[in-house]
């Protein structure tokens, strides 16, 4: 049985996830020809849509490309090794979530050790059983199925999450939405929780201790970051020192402008109903916005009519309600 060459799959490595039509995508990374032969036909046969790479760089071009469903990696290349590559693809944001079954003729612990340290989720022996690879695959790409459905689920409801691990600040895995919003706030490698994220969670983790499941009051916290403010909310202990959090903008221009078109308001009105609802008097609205106390009172007034109340407090008990439902705990 011959390799196939890696020429003539050259549409499988040109492959884009939304043009996928067939079945899971398989990358199989392995430096010795037959091996690759064996394994691209049985998966192949099998359904599955097969990607191969010869050498460590191959193998990161083509995951960062066609983000396949599960990587077939073998340990020991010359070069850039498995171990390695297995690294790279898991601090990369875009591939960290792709699980990776290492293939290995080396079973001392230290090497099975290295492997799962590397990011591997699983480990064949050679020489390759290609039942057991493929009932391992199956499984392994189940479970991340399941996960990215859950992650785009999270996503499309505006759930922006991310799990947290506390002893060493890494993003175990984020949602699209949460990863978007930490890269446009914080500067990061998208590899880690930003320090003052990580330091609130040390404090509440310490003063809640031991616990796991969902944590009630969640506590929240509001972090400043290019001129706006993140909230993020601590839901759940999800074990193993890993942390369930949900982030979302929290800025008050977000807010004002949710004022504005809850309850027809004019920009300016809003940011005086806003500022109402946080209990300032009209000469502290006035210093904040530039404007004298007589013009806010003017501006109470319409607002007033368009509430359909008639003292302050009615107004801000509105403002009050409706941030609260923006933004619970504010």
């Amino acid at each position: 049985m011959t390799a196939p060459d890696p020429a003539s799959l050259r549409h499988d490595a040109d492959l884009l996830p939304q043009e996928r039509s067939g079945g899971e995508v398989v990358l199989i990374v392995d430096d010795v020809p037959d091996n690759l032969a064996v394994l691209h036909d049985a998966l192949d046969e099998a359904g599955y849509t097969v990607l191969v790479a010869q050498d460590g760089a191959a193998a990161l071009q083509r995951a960062a490309q066609a983000r396949p469903d599960i990587v077939l990696l073998d340990a020991l290349m010359p070069g850039l090794d498995g171990f390695e590559v297995a690294r790279r693809l898991k601090a990369d944001a875009a591939t960290a979530a792709i699980p990776i079954v290492f293939m290995t003729g080396l079973t001392e612990t230290e090497h099975v050790v290295a492997a799962f340290a590397a990011g591997g989720c699983d480990y064949v022996t050679k020489p390759i059983r290609v039942p057991e690879v493929l009932a391992r695959i199956a499984a392994h790409s189940h479970a991340a199925r399941e996960q990215r459905q859950a992650r785009n689920a999270l996503d499309a409801f505006g759930h922006a999450t991310l799990v947290v691990r506390l002893l060493d600040g890494r993003l175990v895995w984020q949602t699209a939405l949460a990863r978007q919003m930490l890269a446009t706030h914080f500067q990061g490698d998208g590899r880690r929780a930003p320090t003052p994220l990580l330091a609130w969670l040390q404090r509440e983790a310490a003063r809640l201790g031991p616990v796991e499941g969902p944590i009630a009051p969640a506590p929240s916290v509001e972090l400043e970051a290019a001129g706006r403010r993140l909230r993020f909310t601590l839901h759940e202990a999800t074990g193993e020192g890993e942390w369930l959090i949900v982030l979302r903008e929290a800025d008050d221009a977000a807010v004002i402008e949710a004022l504005v078109l809850a309850f027809r308001l004019t920009t300016r009105e809003a940011e005086v109903l806003y500022w109402v609802g946080k209990g300032k008097t009209n000469r502290d609205i006035g210093d904040i916005l530039g404007s004298s106390p007589a013009t806010v009172k003017k501006h109470l007034e319409h607002i007033y009519e368009k509430l359909g109340v008639e003292t302050r407090t009615a107004a801000a008990s509105l403002a009050i309600s409706r941030v609260r439902e923006l933004a619970p705990g504010r």
